[in-house]
């Protein structure tokens, strides 16, 4: 009789060793979810601590933190553009000033006319110096270049000081396929306004 029942005790001992197996599987699968979940809720937390309060106010769910945070990544990568920009112009005027500064204390009409031509949102910036009584720089020499780059001008202003004036010019681009040489475009607003002088 005892002989018998061995089997059935044996198996029934490999029974609870795979059951007792599964359930230790189930508590790691528990344990591993909840950790995830718990490091999900501290990266979001973190998350939302470096965005801006208004950015995220009234939202509450993971993905409209997400969708902000691309959103607030592609707004500094723009500012930070536009910052070195400015930075880029503040240097140049700076330069300019330096060049202004050395005109009062020699006649300005000897100051060559120069153009500086830089980056600015999807078209260029350009900056042109020129003596005041100086009638051989036309803007509109200037405006068929830009046409011929694929440039449509946006603003068109010009400041005077110590006796020249300063155009500014920015210009958008028309085509973008076509592609924009920079240093192309500021030799031949140069070689324009040198030939101007003569």
């Amino acid at each position: 009789m005892w002989q018998k029942s061995l089997p059935h005790k044996i198996s029934s001992t490999s029974d609870n060793d795979e059951a007792n197996t599964g359930n230790n599987k189930k508590i790691i699968r528990r344990d591993t979810e909840r950790q995830r979940r718990q490091k999900m809720v501290i990266l979001n937390a973190s998350l939302r601590s470096l965005l801006p309060v208004e950015m995220i106010k009234g939202k509450r769910s993971l993905s409209d933190h997400m969708s902000e945070a691309v959103n607030y990544i592609k707004y500094l990568k723009n500012k930070i553009e536009e910052l070195s920009v400015r930075s880029n112009k503040l240097k140049e005027l700076s330069d300019f000033s330096h060049v202004l500064g050395l005109g009062c204390q020699r006649s300005d009409n000897n100051l060559p006319n120069r153009v500086m031509v830089h980056p600015f949102w999807d078209g260029v910036e350009i900056v042109i110096t020129s003596n005041v009584n100086e009638d051989g720089l036309l803007l509109s020499e200037v405006l068929e270049i830009l046409l011929e780059e694929a440039l449509s001008v946006v603003t068109c202003g010009s400041t005077k000081a110590n006796e020249r004036l300063i155009y500014t010019i920015k210009a958008k681009v028309n085509d973008f396929g076509c592609g924009l040489d920079l240093q192309g475009l500021q030799r031949k607003l140069n070689a324009l306004v040198m030939s101007s002088t003569r």
